[in-house]
């Protein structure tokens, strides 16, 4: 049997010893992470997949995986279809997939640390109509067969100077106590990794590519907090920029705290970001539960001044990495020595450079050819392709500097491309200026510019399957909410500004190549003498030559052809001071107007 058909089969054995029928495997951790620590990663371990979202049901005789369209093309690569039937989401949702092959008297179990108390409750009333049962494990039962499973990590959790944050964890500890006396509440339970790393201007290393601390955090109505964390995280630095306000307590502790300090009090818990367990944990103990968003989400997003300026300057040294590797590839590519995890190394390089960088902000995607239409591709060996002529190579990458996130895509012709390789290019690049010129009154949600970005593919019967923009934070999560530029799974949130968003509109050919053009915008007050409500647009914050080979200018409008000039004659005067020699020059012939 192959490494999958052993653990899956090892699962089962697993469950039925358990007395259980099946169980659910969610692409998470205990505190909801888009991006989870090693030893959270059930999902990979047992199915294969190494996608960022996705769950497994394994049932007696069967099992199935659900992922949503922007990896339909890498779940057929990495999970085997004669193990799992492959799931499109939402448009099947596990709870119904799981209904649809239950029998009366089932028993489906759950881990009530990865799932939200919302999921439990829609399951639980499908499986109860069918007359089976959904489950809470004590203990996960991947974990009992996963031997040689990862501990979670134990580094240190560090202060985020206040030159980068803007703002102490003091006033910010007042804004979320603030909140509490209004809504009548006597705590906040802060679950998710980002918040608490904001909210305490901590960070830390405990998750690949996103700089978060293993903690929890219990913000009470008088200003205090309680941070839940392994006492070997803690260093006396910590302890000293925590303060007296904090009272630093081990992680193994948060359970039993919520179930016996809360009787009678109101606490309030996040119905998307906080478990299943938290809410039973709160319950249990006799509390009173305002579910409700975390306060620290919206905050986080609007960004402040100091927050936005290290941006800007993580964006410069990003951006002059970035164009030194494009002109890098732009000799190289040709050649054909290269391949996507060569290229994908060489560009770390570049950013490595600059004596700045922490981390990349998420797994480099290096595609050539038809890998560039896989849209959330990671190069591994077995799928490491040659970069040749006359195929498109895309390049999604960012870094995580102290000062800021970064993340951008450009899509490169590597010798010459085809007519309708620029065409479907100049189409994506009509909706990504669209985008990046757009005005729109305070209080339009991403849902309602989503059109923009499609309108020139959608009129050749052609479109993207993913979101067009997601928020991006400040030294944290690349994947930042709650604003996005979508039409599904999220997009409902009014735009504000300071808020970072990506603008990333993309066509993906299957078996041939794919394309995505992303900058990085910010949302800022738009000054319009006649208008007659406050308005709103997008200033762009990346400054990185677009593939001009790929641009069929007859295609576009004055006011495009305008835009995409300025933009260049921008991007040269930015990045001109920063290169030097050959790649100064390959600068200048990049940004000669079209």
């Amino acid at each position: 049997m192959s490494i999958s058909a052993d653990r899956i089969a090892a699962l089962r054995a697993e469950v039925a010893r358990r007395n259980l029928s099946g169980f659910v495997i969610p692409l998470t951790d205990e505190h909801m992470s888009e991006y989870v620590g090693e030893y959270a990663q059930r999902l990979q371990w047992l199915t294969g997949f190494g996608g960022s979202a996705g769950t497994a049901v394994v049932l007696a005789g069967k099992a199935a995986i659900f992922i949503d369209g922007r990896y339909t093309l890498q779940v057929r690569d990495q999970v085997d279809g004669a193990l799992y039937d492959y799931c499109d989401y939402p448009a099947t949702l596990p709870a119904q997939w799981i209904a649809r092959q239950v029998s009366e008297g089932d028993r489906i179990g759950y881990d009530p640390w990865l799932h939200t108390r919302d999921w439990v409750a829609v399951t639980r009333a499908r499986l109860t109509a069918k007359g089976a049962e959904l489950v809470a494990v004590e203990d996960n039962p991947i974990d009992a067969i996963w031997q040689d499973r990862p501990a979670p990590s134990l580094a240190a959790a560090l202060p985020h100077p206040l030159e980068f944050s803007g703002k102490s964890h003091e006033e910010k500890l007042d804004d979320i106590a603030t909140w509490l006396k209004e809504r009548g509440d006597d705590a906040v339970v802060l679950s998710a990794l980002d918040s608490i790393a904001w909210a305490l201007n901590i960070r830390g290393s405990d998750v690949a590519r996103t700089p978060v601390a293993l903690s929890y955090a219990l913000a009470r109505a008088d200003g205090t907090v309680d941070l839940f964390i392994a006492p070997e995280k803690v260093t006396a630095e910590l302890r000293a920029h925590l303060g007296n306000r904090v009272a630093i307590r081990d992680r193994a502790l948060f359970e039993l705290t919520l179930q016996n300090e809360f009787d009678g009090k109101a606490v309030a818990a996040d119905p998307e970001r906080a478990v299943a367990a938290i809410f039973e944990a709160l319950d249990s103990g006799g509390a009173r539960i305002d579910a409700i968003r975390d306060p620290v989400v919206l905050a986080k997003a609007v960004k402040n001044p100091a927050e936005i300026a290290g941006h800007h300057a993580a964006q410069l040294r990003d951006n002059a990495a970035l164009a030194r590797f494009l002109h890098w590839i732009s000799i190289e590519g040709p050649k054909g020595s290269q391949t996507e995890l060569s290229a994908a190394a060489r560009l770390r390089q570049f950013r490595e450079e600059t004596g700045k960088l922490i981390d990349l902000s998420f797994d480099t995607i290096s595609g050539a050819g038809p890998n560039g239409a896989v849209v959330h591709y990671r190069v591994e060996e077995k799928t490491d392709r040659q970069i040749e002529p006359d195929m498109l190579y895309l390049v999604d990458s960012g870094g995580q500097y102290r000062d800021g996130t970064t993340d951008i895509t450009r899509t490169i012709a590597i010798g010459t491309p085809s007519d309708e390789m620029r065409r479907r290019f100049t189409q994506v690049l009509k909706g990504h200026i669209a985008i990046a010129t757009a005005l729109f009154p305070a209080g339009t949600r991403g849902s309602q510019l989503d059109i923009l970005a499609r309108q020139a593919l959608w009129q050749e019967g052609l479109d993207y399957a993913h979101g067009t923009g997601h928020g991006v934070g400040s030294f944290l999560s690349v994947h930042e909410g709650p604003q996005r530029i979508a039409t599904f799974g999220g997009g409902d949130e009014p735009l504000r500004p300071g808020m970072f968003l990506s603008n990333e509109p993309g066509y993906y050919k299957t078996g041939e190549y794919g394309i995505r053009i992303e900058n990085l915008v910010l949302v800022t007050e738009k000054e319009m003498p006649d208008a007659e409500k406050p308005m709103l647009g997008f200033e762009t914050l990346s400054y990185v030559p677009i593939e001009r080979a790929l641009i069929d200018a007859d295609m576009l409008t004055i006011a495009e052809r305008e835009w995409l000039n300025a933009y260049h004659t921008e991007t040269e005067r930015r990045l001109a001071p920063l290169l030097e020699g050959d790649a100064r020059q390959w600068l200048s012939a990049a940004c000669a107007p079209v």
